[in-house]
């Protein structure tokens, strides 16, 4: 799967405080920022699985 990359903009506290997350969790704060991204989107029922994927692209393809 390829990766979009794009600018974010965190107040100072914010990023301070993600940043010592991502360090407890032995992340990169760029791979907390993700792992918190999909975290809510699974949360929010709006994560989109692999297999309904690859279900949509062959629908397209008929």
């Amino acid at each position: 799967m390829a990766k979009k990359s794009f600018v974010l903009r965190l107040d100072e506290e914010v990023y301070k405080t993600i940043e010592k997350w991502a360090a407890d969790d032995f992340r990169s704060v760029n791979g907390q920022m993700e792992w918190l991204i999909d975290k809510a989107l699974k949360e929010a029922g709006r994560k989109i699985i692999a297999s309904k994927k690859a279900k949509d692209k062959t629908e397209d393809m008929e």
